[in-house]
């Protein structure tokens, strides 16, 4: 092969090689064109210095809302179910019917006791009447006896008649004693007779089955023709106005609160408030209620309860809450908008202007929110400038133009 040939072989080769090394050199020279741009034009972001504030020092606890009174609903005596008055899940009043009991055969045992009274109070007047009667014929031998004594001495009755005299005397005596043991008697059937018509009244009127207490009607347990006894509960009637949000505090949570009451701050008298399970603040606030007799030797928490108004039967037992309070005051705590804070992978990050305008991310530990404002725990100071417009054209190391923000940025 020639050398001429040689070469024709490669040539096309070469220039592709050319082409190649030429485009890179034109990429990397516009690169290198561009790169001075950026640097001369920092990007515009409005910056708001940390402010510091006296914040309260909050603290929450899961609870659970439950009746002031739960008042469960159980038949008295047994029969068969004939209605359901109330509407379930309805307001009830006190003294409202809410089932009532088959009467019929309450209503029989009680006209059959009102008979066995009438029966023992017939017998009384009976045995009052006989009393009398024997009353009588004693007054009659006691005279006889006494008219007899002097005219036996005398010899003008016979000694026979006055024998006779004296033992009728005895036998009135032992008819009388009779008479007011029969009256004895009848007095204690009578008393006996009337309790039974006072129960068996008790027993008709326990087939009205009626509601305690003001509350919310709970799901009816029996359906009628169910057989009811008094050792099933038919519904729950519930108290909620006020409603009741059982919550527990550690041991150690309650031990601090002892120490700031016996210093003369109470943290339960400060009211409290209620977080519902969409995120929502109850309007009203609460009233501290009762703590339990010990602590829950199993978790170490003790348990606690507040009171809430309900009117309107808003809340119900049953619901998830959070309780809030306020356990004291923390003075100069720095604070931040909360668009000055942005979230990644999990931790918080504010973005620092700080000398030559140059831009530091740093991670931050946030605590409680103020209004529109964010506490800072841990990562910044009073008076340095954050970013709170522009954060996604910002990282660490770039210069930036920072402008004051609009005002009414930081208020709560």
């Amino acid at each position: 092969m020639t050398k001429t040939s040689y070469f024709r072989l490669f040539e096309p080769a070469a220039w592709l090689c050319l082409v190649l090394v030429a485009a890179q050199a034109s990429i990397l020279v516009g690169c290198a064109s561009r790169q001075p741009l950026r640097q001369m034009t920092p990007p515009d972001v409005e910056v708001t210095q940390v402010e510091t504030r006296d914040v309260p020092i909050v603290k929450e606890w899961v609870g659970t809302l439950d009746g002031r009174v739960n008042a469960e609903i159980r038949g008295q005596v047994t029969g068969y179910l004939m209605r359901q008055v109330y509407r379930e899940g309805a307001f009830v009043r006190k003294g409202e019917l809410l089932f009532e009991i088959d009467p019929r055969p309450f209503q029989a045992a009680l006209d059959q006791a009102k008979g066995n009274l009438a029966q023992a109070q017939a017998s009384l007047v009976q045995a009052r009447g006989n009393l009398a009667q024997n009353d009588a014929r004693l007054g009659k031998a006691e005279l006889d006896v006494k008219r007899y004594a002097p005219l036996v001495k005398t010899r003008a009755i016979s000694q026979e008649e006055m024998d006779n005299a004296s033992q009728a005397l005895l036998e009135a005596k032992a008819a009388v004693e009779t008479a007011n043991a029969a009256i004895e008697a009848s007095k204690a059937a009578v008393t006996a007779a009337k309790a039974t018509v006072e129960d068996a009244e008790l027993r008709l009127g326990f087939t009205r089955i009626t509601s305690p207490v003001d509350g919310i009607a709970g799901l009816a347990k029996v359906q009628v023709g169910d057989l009811v006894m008094p050792t099933g509960a038919l519904t729950m009637v519930s108290t909620v106005d006020p409603v009741k949000a059982y919550f527990t505090v550690s041991e150690q949570e309650y031990l601090a609160a002892q120490h700031q009451q016996s210093s003369g701050t109470n943290i339960w008298s400060r009211g409290l408030e209620l977080i519902l399970a969409d995120g929502s603040i109850y309007p009203r606030k609460g009233t501290f209620f009762m703590e339990d007799r010990q602590v829950d030797v199993g978790t170490g928490a003790l348990r606690m309860a507040a009171l809430f108004s309900n009117p309107g039967n808003v809340l119900r037992p049953g619901q998830y809450c959070r309780v809030r309070a306020i356990t004291g005051m923390k003075t100069n705590a720095p604070v931040v908008p909360e668009r000055a804070v942005s979230e990644l992978q999990g931790s918080w990050q504010v973005a620092v202007v700080g000398e030559g305008n140059r831009v530091a991310m740093r991670n931050v530990r946030m605590g409680d929110h103020l209004g529109k404002l964010w506490v800072v725990e841990e990562g910044v100071q009073p008076g340095e400038r954050v970013v709170v417009e522009g954060l996604l054209k910002v990282r660490t190391g770039v210069v930036v133009n920072p402008k004051p923000a609009a005002s009414g940025a930081g208020a709560t």
